[in-house]
Parts: C-alpha cells; structure tokens; sequence
C-alpha cells in the first residue's frame, strides 16, 4: 500500500539509531530474569522452604502489592513471581521509549517533514517504530523463553510472551499518545503515567486478593501477566488479551496517523502568554524540567511509603533463611535485620536517582542537539550560565527526591524519622558523582553523552544484582554506592562521603571547562 512505502528503509534506520539503546535495555532485562533462577535455589533449595514462601505471601498484603501472589512453589513459578512484573516494566518503558523516539521526536525536531517531502508513505515512520519496537519485544521473548526452558518449556514460553505482550501493548499506546500531543517530553511522560497507573492498579488487586482475581488486577496489564500464570497450571487464553488491546491499540494509532498533518496533534499544545515571564536561563531550565522533577518526587515519595510499610514484616519474609539474610546484609550492612532491610531498600532508591540525574543532565545534550541552546546562547547568556541552570535542578532535584522518599518511609514506617532522613540523604555524593559522570561526558564528548545511561544502568546492576549473584567485592567496589555507609545500623562514615563529593566536583569541573572551550553542536 502507498500509505507504508518506504517503512523497510524507515525501519533499518531505526535499528541502526537504536544500536546501543535496545540490545543494552533487553540484556539488562533478560539478565534481570535469567539471573533470578540460581539465586531463588540458593535462597529456597528445599520444597519446604519454598512451602513456608508461599504460605507468607499468603498472608503478607504488603508484599503481595509490591511483587505479586505466588501461584507455585517450583523455582520456575518463583522466577515468573519475582521479576515478571517488573521485567514487564523495564519491556514497557523500552517500547514507549523506541517509539516516541522514532514518531514524535522526529516530527518535533523537523526531520520527519524532511523524510515526508520523499517517496515515504503517511503511515510508514508510525510502522517503523512499531516494528523496532517489536523486535525488541520479541527478542526478549526469545532469550527469556531459551534461558528458562530447563525449567519447563510451557512455562518459558508464556513468561517469554508475556513480557512480549507487555512490551508491544505500551508500545502501541505510546503509538496513539504520539499523535495526540504535540510533544515528545509530554508523549513519554503520558505514556509512563498510564503504566504508572497500570502498576498501581495491579497493586491494589493483589493486596486485596491472594490469587490475582481482584477486578482492579485484571484492568491492568501487568495483572494479565501474572495471571498469564507462567510455570504454574498456564492460561494461554490470556494471551488473547493482549492481543485484542495491540490490535485495537494500532488501529486507532493508524487512524489518528491519518488524519492530521506532519507536526500537529489532536491536543495542540496551549500557547505560551503574550508577554515572556522567563526572565533568567535558570527559569528556562525549570519550566523545561518542572514537569519531570514533579513526576519523580511524587514516585519516590509513594516508593518510600511502600517500602516503609514492608519494613515491619521484613523479619517474617526472611524468617530463618541464612541465605536471605546474607543477601540483605550485603546491602545494607551488618546491623539488625530491620536495619540492613532499610539500608537495602534507601540504597535501591538511591539507584533509581541516579537515572533521574543522568536524564536530568542529559537535557543540556538535548537542548543543543535540537537547536534550541543556539537562540539562548545568542543573548547575553554565558554558556556557564545557562548550564547551570539544568544542573541545579539535575543535583538539587536529586537531593528533593531522596529527601522526599525519606519522609516517605517514615511515613510508612513510622519510627527513626532521623535515621531514615539522614540514610536517604547520605547516598547524594554517590547519585551526584554519577551526575558529574555524565557532565564530563557532555562537555568532553558530546556525541558520547548518552554512554552515561550505560554507566548509570551498569552502576544499577551492581548494586541491585551483585549482592544476589554472590559477586566479588571488587566488581561491587565499582559503584560509587558500595563505599557509603549502610545507614541506618552502621557507624556514620565522613571520609568515602568526602572523596565521593570531591571526585563529583572535579567530574562537572571538567565537564564545564570542556564545555565552554569546544563549538557547539549542529
């Protein structure tokens, strides 16, 4: 059809865009899965242990909300249970990212105008990145349902569709919120705010039920998932559901795709006041980054609330299994357990901020690449000035996250308000030398900037799987986070805490000479 000439040429460049972004986001996934079998064995290597599992979780709302119900006690249902639900995340997030990329990041920067004037069908960029989107998806699918067949191949295979099918249903939502809006900040943050309500809606089913039948469950998709029941009596019918939402998904896409014009949408974005209230580069910075700031308070905050309510039955969910408690005072030292859960979860969250600051910092890559630094850097505003602008909100957002997902945890806990607030501030110098990282990267070499996600995302393995994996102090030592003291429960310790904050100084330092001595990019 006319309509999708040129989708092949569209989606080789895609695939060749997208080199180092999909394979990196679908290795971390399927290591993220992969890995979780051998450490299940080591924690539950005997029936009754994992008898004794499913009987907490039956019992335990908290945690239930947090993972989801277990429906078996084999090590293949365990490894669906623990990671299935957030492998459908990281799948989600990694479609919405591809085609928001490739649909209104194009149209937005004016390049899909270009790739229109030629012999390019209406329909063939939205294909395209349906398609990328949907190899990465069935990749996944492929190396998940390879790596757990020796667990039973039934169930590899509904785990390795399941995460599939969450990844190809976002990535067709995000195909229909690209052509409602105008921009591509505005498309992702939409997109992200439904599976947000999706991972929410599937908490509150699961709370409320031990089996996954709760109606708020099955409006999910997430909850459909783990309904899928991979390893454990599978339900192929529910495979069905996510093909029914992709098919009508992508048609209405198509539709939308249709009936409007290159660079325009169904929900034009509101005009700006007559006059310009933004009197500084710094409140530029802000009111591009306002809307992202808001977004990640209010998730750490909620995550510090969760995580506090599940401190209490920390103890019962470990019980007496020494290898559980080994992995957990890994992370979070030698204290008592209810300490070392803490300092666990306060360094998993400190993790997470240092995507924030890599993506909050990245934003001065983005400005210039698009063209939209030039006409600031025309007026009387040093390029100093206006990067520290989006750097102030980069490291001073980060410190306003953590602190709120501190007062999130007292609030779900309830006790050692000033243990907890200091635990959560004490992992900045880690979150800002990863921070500086990436500044260093942006000043020095611009079009390496985005290999600091790499370093943020490999800093984040080690810290979230190290410990798990039985990994080697020295490969653990790697990450700025492994020299903070574990607080609460240890002994504050000034020293690792200074040199984090010296070598994040140096890192923006550098970054920041290197910036004002190099031209900027076309």
């Amino acid at each position: 059809m006319t309509t999708l000439v040129g989708t092949g040429t569209l989606l080789r460049f895609a695939l060749r865009r997208d080199r180092l972004l999909i394979p990196v986001w679908v290795a971390v996934n399927t290591l993220m899965v992969l890995s979780m079998p051998n450490t299940l064995e080591n924690l539950y290597g005997t029936p009754a242990d994992r008898a004794g599992l499913l009987r907490q979780m039956d019992t335990n709302a908290s945690l239930r909300a947090l993972i989801g119900p277990v429906f078996d006690d084999s090590v293949g249902a365990l490894t669906a249970w623990r990671v299935g639900v957030y492998a459908g995340v990281l799948a989600a997030v990694t479609s919405l990212l591809v085609v928001v990329r490739h649909t209104r990041d194009e149209e937005e920067s004016g390049r899909q105008e270009m790739i229109a004037s030629g012999a390019v069908g209406r329909r063939a960029s939205l294909t395209a990145a349906l398609l990328a989107a949907g190899a990465a998806n069935a990749v996944l699918g492929l190396l998940v349902t390879a790596g757990l067949a020796g667990r039973g191949a039934a169930g590899a295979v509904a785990l390795g569709l399941g995460l599939a099918g969450v990844g190809t249903l976002f990535a067709t939502t995000a195909a229909v919120v690209a052509q409602l809006t105008e921009s591509a900040r505005l498309a992702r943050g939409l997109t992200a705010a439904v599976l947000g309500a999706a991972f929410v809606l599937r908490a509150a089913g699961d709370s409320a039920t031990d089996d996954g039948s709760s109606v708020w469950t099955w409006l999910s998709p997430l909850g459909w998932l783990e309904n899928l029941r991979a390893f454990a009596d599978e339900r192929w019918w529910v495979l069905g559901l996510f093909a029914v939402a992709v098919a009508a998904q992508t048609a209405l896409a198509y539709g939308l795709a249709g009936r409007r014009d290159v660079g325009m949408s169904f929900l034009p974005t509101r005009p700006g006041p007559a006059a310009g209230r933004l009197a500084s580069a710094g409140a530029l910075a802000w009111r591009l980054q306002r809307g992202g700031v808001l977004g990640w308070s209010i998730g750490f905050f909620l995550a510090g609330v969760v995580y506090g309510g599940l401190t209490e039955g920390a103890a019962d969910l470990v019980g007496d299994n020494d290898r559980a408690r080994e992995i957990f005072e890994r992370m979070g030292g030698q204290s008592g357990l209810t300490d070392a859960f803490l300092a666990a979860m306060v360094g998993m969250l400190g993790l997470i901020a240092s995507l924030y600051v890599v993506a909050s910092v990245l934003r001065l890559h983005g400005e210039e690449t698009s063209g939209r630094a030039e006409p600031v850097l025309a007026n009387a505003v040093g390029r100093l000035r206006w990067a520290a602008g989006h750097l102030l909100i980069a490291f001073g957002g980060s410190a306003l996250i953590m602190l709120l997902a501190g007062l999130g945890f007292v609030a779900g806990y309830g006790k050692e308000a000033g243990a907890i607030l200091g635990a959560c501030l004490v992992q900045l110098p880690a979150v800002w030398v990863v921070g500086g990282l990436a500044v260093l990267l942006y000043g020095v070499a611009p079009r390496l900037a985005p290999a600091a996600w790499g370093v943020a995302v490999a800093i984040l393995l080690i810290g979230w799987i190290g410990p798990a994996l039985d990994a080697p102090q020295a490969v653990l030592d790697l990450s700025p986070f492994a020299h903070l003291p574990k607080l609460p429960g240890a002994e504050m310790s000034w020293g690792p805490v200074g040199v984090l904050l010296g070598l994040a100084a140096v890192a923006v330092a550098g970054g920041l000479t290197a910036l004002r001595r190099r031209d900027l990019t076309t």
